[in-house]
């Protein structure tokens, strides 16, 4: 039992560092690195390129993150044994998921296509709007992480 537990715990903070830390890379680095070096038609097509490769990534982190979360919950006794910081995590963690899920149904399919279009200012209001939801959810998993690590003695 306490490999289970240990084994769905180490998956679950694998798709968290995937997931969140991703968010840290492309927002306080890779972005940024961009914006100074190339002009928008080199630097819109690589991020949406970029971020298409990411979102397969964060797509596999929710799943591993939700099923490994849910299977310690049920593991540990079910929602009703889970301390007050589980459910904080699980709620904000679907929140994060509907931001995500936003971001890569809506603003990001017209960034794709603006770039295909070489419309390179409707791409950066793209990219734009996928920036401020991905700060977002950046603050959203930083705030989870915390949850998480001290969540217990605070609540």
């Amino acid at each position: 039992m306490k490999l289970m537990y240990t084994s769905m715990l180490l998956l679950h903070v694998l798709g968290v560092v995937v997931w969140v830390g991703g968010m840290f890379l492309m927002h306080v680095a890779v972005r940024p690195a961009a914006v100074e070096l190339l002009p928008p038609p080199s630097r819109l097509p690589l991020l949406a390129s970029v971020l298409q490769r990411f979102f397969f990534w964060v797509g596999v982190a929710i799943v591993a993150v939700l099923a490994s979360g849910v299977a310690m919950i049920l593991g540990g006794g079910g929602f009703g044994n889970a301390h007050v910081s589980v459910h904080a995590m699980l709620a904000i963690g679907l929140v994060m998921m509907a931001i995500f899920l936003h971001i890569r149904f809506a603003p990001f399919p017209r960034l794709q296509a603006a770039v295909a279009a070489t419309d390179w200012p409707q791409a950066a209001q793209r990219l734009d709007q996928v920036r401020r939801l991905v700060s977002v959810n950046l603050v959203l998993g930083i705030v989870t992480i915390a949850v998480a690590t001290i969540g217990r003695a605070l609540l």
